[in-house]
């Protein structure tokens, strides 16, 4: 008997426009058929290889591009199946994902249709193979009409970002265009498709893993076999992390399509999967092998997979209201510090295991543990996990729902139904994957246009309200999500639970809008403006210059900050008002574009980092995690733009993702001043004393207690003075530590609220016992903008150039505030950026290509402003 035979169907496809719908092609020819250049594929990517259309992410060419979208397109191939696949009693064909609305022909016979870009599907077609060629037709209609057509049917329904019609279709919402994202309306087979001929296959494979508190592991392994009803036998066995031992169970027989194995290791047989920062990540490896009576293997199956405990903790907290929200992993409570991830292309297909290996590496290296799949875009590649899995990042795992009032009615749940199924056991076996959210904001929809949402009801059919999406989120999501893993559950994303609205502070997941949207607070009330878990937030910056001029395409005309290109290259409503906003309420700034990219980046920078100061320090140790992790809205863009990406489109980090490494690092020291005003007379305002005051913390993210010393060192901007003390210090592990609390040194009371304060900048650092810095900030007084800076010639700045010409150094006789690096050409892979300088604190940047040229140093102070 033959074991199964796995043909991949990548070769002699072509494409061809069906329909434009009278729509201007742009030359493009009805029923002409050109072959595909790389399969898989969508229409944009085909057409922009050939030169057919011109590329939508320069200038204005997304507008010109938007007939693609609303045509009809088909694609074919003709394959061939030898004598051995036709003799299998089976012979399925696969297609892992069709972007969206297909209908599928095979030798004339119309096999499939489908309507969901997020479902794969299997079709027998064994009396339908033939011994020579056999014709495979996939003919897509236009998602963006049909989504119109079926909201016609039904109703319009409210919603944040995109056409309203996207609602009512299952595709990749984004699409459709987001306020960081173009109107790009994909099509095409954006998955691989195969033919599988066999006996008897392995179908699904189901791995629990159980470990108690005695570190002892219990594995169960669930399995399925489809094909005939006759007796096999299942070997199963564990292959360890080196790919050489293995632990075998008992041969097993299948019966009735099913069978069991089950495993027990003590702790000393295996190794627990950590996140990164806290242990390695061992991946072990699941082998399954059926054969039938003669011992003729018909199929095998390999399945990675990790062992570890996680838990989503919510209890009460020791001395503020409201619960936790922190994930717990083998017993250590963990701070997440991370990102949300939008999908990093327009055109999916285009993404490779390398590009998602650079992202995802960066993420790392920027000491970040968490990544948010967000609901609007994609539930991501296999490459995408698996990379996860190996570096140890955490994911937060969105349904792919966002940002509206979704309906709820039957064709619709069904479709979502099967996607749910899909995706939870596709996913489930991944150690990285902690949590699935039932979608992204569509509670706060709920909230804002004033729908059905009584949270205290947990029994009425939504279905019938003007919220039917609840149907959805607390009703199909979670019974798929318990019936198919053991992984934590979330309604949504923000979602406080006990009763409370999405904006509670003190419950859930929060995400934290009112710097940039919202009440446009202030980035200093961050502390105040703190959730348990603030899992979005963010702030603008412009990308490299060389993006934007990448953008520009050439058209200097265009190359200044309110030009129509680059109003198309910045996709949030308000921007202008947004951007200029915070730039003046804090920096003294010029407007030509290169000046421009640098203050909104340090902008950004400042910002951020900012963020994840305070709410570190909010991470004080058990029953006292006030706010247990931070995921900045967003690492990564899907097209050359101004977005709040702390990394752009081409993958060149902006300062901000510095500013955050730094706040990420395992020892970090943060600093708070803030005047206090008080007036020894109650009957007068005249009368008042203002002392400035500071406070500093130390965080330390390791599960040992760390003696270090605090040294503090203080300076005058305009004067020789200068302020040094040292102090021993013990950081708690896994917390916050609160080290010292006073007034700011050199800063006199002032009694006059027009005495200007004197420009004190106080550096802080924690060394260890060798002397070495483990961590370093500098808090200057602020707003920037009211500093008047030292002339650039008596700064005493010096910017050299190491010996292996791959580094730079900097000292400085003042103070310097925000250096951003770069050189004429080729670009420079920078080991810091936004960086605060200080006398008698030199730093070695690392500049890996920089070949021994010139460095540029941008700063606060410049001379630009």
């Amino acid at each position: 008997m033959a074991s199964l035979i796995k043909t991949v169907l990548d070769e002699g496809w072509s494409y061809s426009l069906v329909d434009a719908h009278g729509t201007d092609t742009t030359g493009v020819t009805e029923g002409e058929w050109t072959a595909v250049k790389h399969f898989p594929t969508t229409v944009h990517v085909e057409l922009l290889r050939e030169g057919k259309i011109p590329d939508p992410f320069i200038g204005l060419n997304e507008w010109d591009v938007q007939w693609v979208g609303e045509a009809d397109w088909s694609f074919k191939t003709r394959f061939s199946v030898d004598e051995k696949q036709l003799a299998a009693p089976n012979a399925d064909l696969i297609f892992d994902g069709l972007d969206t609305f297909a209908t599928v022909l095979l030798n004339g016979t119309k096999i499939l249709e489908s309507d969901n870009q997020f479902v794969a599907h299997r079709v027998s077609v064994a009396s339908l193979l033939r011994a020579n060629d056999n014709d495979l037709v996939i003919d897509f209609a236009s998602a963006f009409r049909k989504g119109r057509e079926i909201e016609a049917q039904h109703e319009k329904l409210h919603l944040w970002n995109g056409d309203s019609s996207r609602l009512h279709v299952r595709k990749a919402q984004y699409n459709y265009g987001w306020d960081w994202g173009p109107v790009l309306m994909t099509a095409g087979p954006w998955k691989p498709i195969s033919l599988e001929t066999y006996v008897s296959r392995i179908a699904e494979i189901d791995i629990r893993t159980n470990i108690d508190e005695g570190f002892q592991a219990k594995l169960d392994v669930d399995f399925s076999v489809v094909g005939p009803g006759r007796p096999l036998t299942a070997k199963v066995k564990v292959l360890q992390p080196n790919g050489l031992e293995a632990i075998d169970a008992p041969d097993v027989k299948v019966k009735d399509g099913s069978s069991t194995s089950q495993f027990t290791l003590e702790k000393d047989r295996y190794e627990l999967w950590y996140p990164v920062g806290y242990g390695q990540q061992p991946l072990y490896t699941l082998e399954i092998v059926i054969s039938d009576e003669q011992g003729n293997v018909l199929d095998v199956k390999r399945q990675k997979f990790g062992f570890r405990n996680v838990k989503v903790v919510q209890d009460e907290l020791v001395d503020q209201p409201g619960r936790t929200f922190l994930f717990e992993v083998n017993g250590t409570r963990v701070f997440c510090g991370g990102s949300n991830w939008i999908p990093a292309d327009s055109f999916l297909t285009t993404m490779t295991r390398e590009r998602y290996r650079s992202w995802l590496q960066l993420l790392v290296d920027g000491n970040q543990n968490m990544i948010r799949v967000w609901g609007g875009g994609i539930y991501e590649a296999d490459d995408f996990y698996e990379l996860c899995d190996e570096l140890g990042i955490l994911v937060w795992q969105d349904f792919m729902f966002g940002c509206g009032q979704y309906p709820a009615y039957d064709s619709l749940l069904r479709s979502i139904e099967i996607e749910a199924e899909q995706n939870v056991k596709r996913l489930r076996h991944h150690p990285s994957v902690v949590i699935f959210a039932g979608n992204n904001e569509d509670y706060q929809v709920a909230e804002s246009f004033k729908l059905d949402l009584d949270y205290s009801d947990e029994h009425s059919d939504f279905r019938n309200t003007t919220f039917p999406a609840r149907h959805i989120y607390e009703r199909l999501l979670p019974s798929v999500v318990e019936k198919y893993s053991n992984i934590f559950y979330h309604r949504s994303s923000p979602y406080s639970g006990f009763g409370k609205p999405t904006t509670d502070r003190t419950y859930g997941d929060l995400h934290q809008w009112n710097v940039w949207h919202g009440s446009q607070e202030p980035w200093h009330k961050w502390d105040i403006l703190s959730g348990r878990f603030v899992s979005e937030f963010g702030m603008q910056g412009y990308p490299d210059i060389r993006t934007v001029d990448y953008w520009l395409g050439g058209n200097k005309a265009e190359r200044f900050p309110q030009s129509r290109t680059m109003n198309n290259h910045n996709k949030a409503d308000g921007f202008e008002r947004r951007l200029e906003l915070y730039l003046m309420e804090n920096f003294k700034h010029a407007f030509d574009i290169e000046s421009y990219v640098y203050y909104t980046q340090i902008m950004q920078a400042e910002t951020l980092a900012s963020a994840y100061r305070l709410w570190r320090r909010d991470w004080k140790g058990k029953g006292r995690e006030y706010t247990a992790g931070a995921l900045v809205w967003q690492i990564n863009d899907c097209w050359p733009v101004t977005s709040w990406a702390i990394v752009d489109y081409f993958l060149r980090p902006k300062p901000a993702y510095f500013s955050i490494k730094r706040e990420l690092r395992p020892y970090t020291v943060g600093m708070a001043r803030k005047d206090v005003a008080t007036h020894p007379d109650a009957l007068s305002a005249a009368r008042v004393s203002i002392e400035s005051r500071l406070e500093i913390w130390g965080t330390n993210s390791t599960l040992a207690e760390k003696k270090v010393t605090l040294d503090v060192a203080s300076f005058d901007l305009h004067s020789a003075w200068t302020d040094r003390w040292t102090q021993d210090v013990v950081l708690a592990p896994n917390a916050a530590t609160e080290l010292w609390a006073g007034t700011v040194p050199g800063q006199p009371t002032r009694t006059k609220l027009s005495d200007a304060p004197r420009t004190i900048v106080v550096s802080a650092r924690l060394l260890d016992e060798a002397g070495a810095v483990l961590a370093r900030y500098t808090n200057w007084p602020e707003p920037f903008k009211f500093i008047h800076y030292p002339a650039v010639q008596d700064l005493g700045l010096e910017v050299s150039v190491g010996a292996d010409g791959e580094s730079v150094q900097l000292s400085t006789q003042r103070p310097i505030k925000g250096i951003v690096l770069d050189v004429e050409g080729e670009e420079v892979q920078w080991g810091d950026q936004a960086i605060d300088l200080v006398p008698g604190d030199p730093q070695v940047i690392s500049a890996v290509g920089l070949k021994g040229r010139t460095v540029k140093a941008r700063f606060l102070g410049d001379g630009t402003a």
